[in-house]
């Protein structure tokens, strides 16, 4: 599949919202019990903006596939050079290199912006996700269990760290 990854546009949000939202709604990916507005996801754009954060999209064929984003890890200055960032992928087409293509991206990125460290929050049965982080050189570095819940099942989050290195 021929796939390119570009930063985000405006008119690129209903396609991410609707990636979200499936996520949302069928996955453990995102723990979030309710689907996204279209004004939420566009302060969350706007937001992203005024950090001055990255939105990547990966588009095939003209075709948004999938979008991956970062952001404060926490809210203390003393987090100023750690990330934590999210990757989606387009339900059908997982499984093709968008994840990769993403998270690859995002990493470049990450070093360009002088960051020392990203943050991925994977919930543990997520096999594919650990997979394509541990590929990526990211390290697991926590978990904790069942902090979280989805689908009447206790979730456990598995952190995964890449310190950035030039």
């Amino acid at each position: 599949m021929d796939m390119t990854v570009e930063n985000a546009l405006p008119d690129d949000l209903p396609a991410i919202t609707a990636i979200l939202n499936h996520a949302i709604l069928h996955t453990t990916a995102v723990w979030y019990d309710d689907p996204r507005t279209d004004l939420e996801m566009r302060a969350w754009f706007e937001l992203k903006r005024e950090l001055r954060v990255p939105v990547l999209v990966a588009r095939s064929a003209g075709q948004v596939a999938g979008y991956a984003s970062y952001g404060p890890f926490r809210p203390w200055s003393g987090y100023r050079h750690t990330m934590e960032h999210s990757v989606y992928v387009a339900e059908g087409l997982r499984g093709r290199g968008a994840g990769r293509l993403l998270l690859g991206a995002l990493v470049e990125r990450a070093r360009q912006d002088g960051l020392h460290a990203l943050i991925g929050g994977v919930e543990a049965d997520n096999a594919a996700s650990l997979a394509l982080h541990r590929s990526l050189g990211f390290e697991e570095v926590g978990r904790l269990p069942e902090v979280g819940t989805k689908f009447g099942r206790w979730l456990t989050l598995v952190f995964m760290q890449r310190v950035i290195h030039d």
